[in-house]
């Protein structure tokens, strides 16, 4: 138990929910330098490999083994281990040395050399590298879709949204692994709706995913997974030549395919030989790289707590990243699993990959409510696509996704839903009814859908599977029923995978379809000016929020829904008086605007302020100034004309002062500078408190309500209000008195 109040506080904040532990390296609970990581080094005869990093061939595991003869460039190796690190880590960052020749260099290092290189850099230098190494010039973006009752419209309608705001890909999964077939079609067929053109796949059982691909139900995979150990690699999946040999099949047939690593994997199996996180990842990159994948998803994925647990986590998962593009591979990077209770930590973590860029920001944004992500809930959702937008906007930074309008989303979930609807009913699938269809296209989430017959749902799948139906049945089905444009558009993909177009490195299809990858998009970052730039077209497309208006719109007169009629009937002199307070307005109230910041009318303000001076018996006179749009300045003219010596001077956005003439225009006896907190109680009450002034009588200040979100929420609209103001200043017309009705 906390003795200090604010150490309590504290620890009850978000961020200490998270689990922390000290390092522990004979368990591989380390990111870098355990004592049992091997010392650099390499040893090449006669064009082979025989010593890797301190163990000899006759002592090589599988991992050395398959590292060795499939992802070490023996032309090179000894060169470029020779070569010290710090030396290597600067061509990182040095912007004259081509991600070529780095390619090059890395192609003959070890794992543990790799590591050493990388540790030598920090977290900007490394963001400085990722920037540079990406393969693909243009970042993009990866979703997860899923939902808790595997509802197919729902599933339809929420890829089709997906790809509406930019996800080039979109992955799906099971709760129950026979619904597979039903989810990777639903998903398939909203993937190619509206602009839609993302590659999609279904994470499964690996020969099952194999299956749904070479049907033509999925265009791409990543569920091959490695480990950085020979028995985690045995407890975890076959071996390192049987996972190249899967992704050869996936490839032979036109299928995209990464494969999946991650810092901590080893560790959380309790097999990490007391090696050090970053080494044994390490060693997973060089087996993909020799396994012939295109690419992998990384970034400790759903390991990510753990190695967020140590000193440095963060930096090693970038660090990984880095190491990915290093060795040329295209990298998804991570994003995807619940990294943190905290939102500042998450937001920090995501800045790692957001800002350089990589080939798939996300390896899986969660495009729906958290509750619905069967992958292990998401480090950002549905409700975090605002955020995400802003973020894009207020750095100008591409991260793959763009705005879009409540209508166009509707739209386009109403066609997604009513495709695969006709879909299941063409082919004699158990039916979908209009109430999910229309359930579907407004739903949060999966609670908002009515419930399915699971038992036929599932008996139906596997029958579709049984029968060996397949893409080309759902492509005739979609044109039999008035879904031409799908069908075409899914057609148009089955294509590109014959053509095996998009096999190409960090490869996605764009809308046409025309395929942009390494090989026709290559990044060439060279330092400022080079590399990947917004377009203008892109530039507008992130800048276009819905919730930003034109500017021009705010605060015009009319909005408050009530006018205010002021009369002016001339040359407002200086009162006799001595009952009389002036309430002085400035120079656009009632005319070029007519409500407050809060959107108070100015008729029920002036009332209101009017009420409270006459409850104390005191009489009101309204005079306009125009020469200043300044509340302390408006106040301080007034209090000059009171017969009484004091005022209230208010400006048109509702920041009111109470003054007397023989104070400063910038001091005063009460100012009430947040607007947005100001009531027509508050305003009653500072009317009678200034009548207190004039007579004299004991003032209790009006209670000042502080707001600290208060900027946030209303400096636009207060700038744009005090910029209208402005414009009506008039520097040589007098003071007017003001008849009000």
């Amino acid at each position: 138990m906390h003795q200090s109040k604010r150490f309590q506080a504290r620890a009850g904040r978000d961020i200490n929910k998270d689990s922390y532990i000290r390092e522990w390296p004979e368990t591989g609970l380390i990111l870098f330098h355990s004592p049992c990581d091997p010392l650099p080094q390499i040893r090449v005869h006669a064009g082979r490999v025989v010593e890797l990093d301190g163990t000899p061939e006759a002592q090589f595991d599988i991992l050395d083994r398959f590292i060795a003869r499939r992802a070490i460039d023996p032309a090179v190796a000894e060169a470029a281990m020779a070569m010290d690190s710090r030396e290597i880590a600067r061509m990182l960052v040095d912007i004259t040395t081509p991600r070529a020749e780095i390619v090059r260099l890395f192609s003959g290092l070890t794992p543990a050399k790799i590591m050493q290189v990388v540790d030598c850099l920090n977290v900007v230098e490394m963001m400085m590298a990722l920037q540079k190494m990406r393969a693909r010039r243009t970042p993009s973006n990866q979703a997860h879709v899923t939902n808790k009752k595997e509802n197919p419209a729902l599933l339809a309608a929420d890829a089709a949204e997906a790809v509406e705001r930019g996800f080039a890909e979109l992955e799906t999964t099971v709760g129950v692994a026979r619904y597979a077939p039903f989810n990777a079609m639903a998903v398939l067929v909203g993937s190619q709706t509206g602009r839609g053109t993302a590659l999609t796949q279904c994470a499964v059982e690996e020969s099952l995913g194999l299956r749904l691909a070479l049907l033509g139900l999925t265009t791409y995979a990543e569920t091959l997974s490695v480990y950085g150990t020979a028995q985690a690699f045995h407890d975890g999946d076959d071996s390192p030549w049987s996972k190249a040999f899967l992704a050869s099949a996936y490839a032979s047939r036109g299928i995209k395919v990464r494969f999946t690593s991650g810092t901590g994997s080893e560790a959380l199996m309790g097999h990490s030989e007391g090696k050090s996180m970053i080494y044994l990842e390490a060693r997973c990159l060089m087996a993909i790289k020799g396994a012939g994948s295109q690419g992998v998803q990384n970034g400790s994925i759903s390991c990510i707590a753990l190695p967020e647990s140590l000193p440095g986590g963060v930096r090693g998962v970038l660090a990984e990243n880095l190491i990915a593009e290093l060795l040329d591979l295209e990298l998804a990077s991570g994003n995807d699993a619940m990294a943190s209770h905290s939102q500042i930590r998450k937001a920090a973590k995501l800045m790692l990959q957001f800002l350089p860029g990589t080939d798939f920001i996300f390896s899986g944004y969660s495009s729906m409510p958290r509750e619905d992500n069967l992958f292990g809930g998401g480090n950002f959702d549905a409700e975090d696509l605002d955020d995400y937008n802003v973020l894009q906007r207020d750095m100008l930074a591409d991260g793959g996704l763009r705005p879009v309008r409540e209508a166009e989303v509707l739209a386009v979930r109403r066609r997604a839903a009513g495709a695969i609807q006709a879909v299941f009913d063409e082919l004699g699938l158990p039916p979908i009814g209009t109430e999910e269809v229309e359930a579907a296209v407004a739903a949060r989430s999966s609670a908002d859908m009515p419930d399915r017959d699971v038992v036929a749902d599932l008996e139906a799948a596997e029958r579709f599977l049984r029968e060996g139906r397949d893409g080309v049945d759902v492509i005739r089905a979609l044109a039999r029923r008035g879904f031409a444009d799908i069908a075409e558009k899914i057609l148009a993909i089955q294509r590109l995978r014959v053509s095996g177009d998009y096999l190409q490195t960090s490869s996605v299809v764009l809308p046409g379809p025309r395929v942009l990858s390494a090989v026709n998009d290559p990044n060439e970052y060279r330092g400022p000016g080079t590399g990947y730039q917004l377009s203008a077209e892109r530039l507008r497309e992130i800048a276009d929020l819905p919730q930003a208006p034109d500017p021009r719109t705010i605060g015009q007169a009319g909005a408050a829904g009530e006018s205010l009629h002021l009369e002016e009937t001339g040359a407002a002199a200086p009162g006799t008086d001595r009952r009389e307070i002036v309430v002085a307005v400035g120079p656009a109230f009632g005319s070029a605007l007519d409500s407050t910041l809060l959107g108070l009318p100015h008729r029920q303000v002036l009332q209101a302020l009017v009420e409270g001076i006459e409850r104390e018996q005191m009489k009101a006179r309204v005079i306009k100034i125009y020469a200043t749009s300044d509340c302390g300045f408006i106040g301080h003219a007034g209090a000059c004309l009171s017969g009484s010596g004091i005022s209230i001077g208010i400006q048109s956005k509702g920041t009111t002062v109470i003054h007397r003439q023989d104070l400063e225009p910038l001091n005063n006896l009460e100012l009430f500078p947040q607007a947005p907190n100001l009531t027509l109680e508050s305003y009653r009450v500072i009317g009678r408190n200034a009548a207190k002034y004039a007579k004299g009588e004991p003032v209790l200040p009006v209670p000042i309500q502080i707001d600290n979100m208060a900027r946030l929420k209303y400096i636009v609209k207060t700038t744009i209000l005090h910029l209208r103001e402005t414009e009506q200043v008039r520097p040589d017309k007098p003071a007017q008195e003001l008849r009000y009705a």
